[in-house]
């Protein structure tokens, strides 16, 4: 069975100036298209866009959900019992690109110095953090304090 990994990005927010290229619909058409041969270059099939909810912060306390777009791509996975091999190309044929080897930094287990949250963020796989502050540092305390509004100017 066939193995894939895939890579979700940002859709483009704003077309792209090009020679030729005179509305906002023909520039993001443009920018889009930019995007999606980059990537196909880099060996990524695209498979949709979509529309998905995103929940961020919101000053100190509160959060709001935006919706963002979002482009997915695939690509066979290279396997590590399989290794990729590149062949002598004839003189006249270019060569076989060889993939470079993809690797993910590993969440320290047994780390007491790391709290639970700590360990997570350490693991990144591209999506914002949202865990809750386990607790407000010393620096936003002394933040808050400076922009406390004075009560003394009634």
């Amino acid at each position: 069975m066939q193995r894939y990994e895939y890579k979700v990005i940002a859709a483009p927010t704003r077309g792209l100036k090009a020679k030729g290229i005179k509305t906002a619909e023909a520039r993001f058409s443009h920018a889009l298209e930019a995007v999606m041969n980059e990537m196909a270059a880099q060996g990524w099939e695209y498979q949709r866009a979509e529309t998905l909810p995103s929940t961020e912060r919101s000053g100190l306390t509160s959060t709001t959900t935006k919706w963002r777009n979002v482009l997915v791509f695939r690509r066979p996975e290279v396997s590590s019992a399989t290794p990729v091999t590149v062949t002598e190309a004839a003189p006249d044929e270019p060569k076989a690109e060889e993939l470079p080897e993809i690797t993910t930094p590993q969440t320290p287990q047994d780390d007491a110095s790391h709290s639970a949250g700590a360990s997570r963020m350490l693991h990144d796989n591209g999506v914002e953090e949202l865990s809750d502050v386990s607790g407000v540092t010393t620096s936003l305390k002394q933040l808050a304090e400076t922009r406390k509004p004075d009560k003394t100017d009634d």
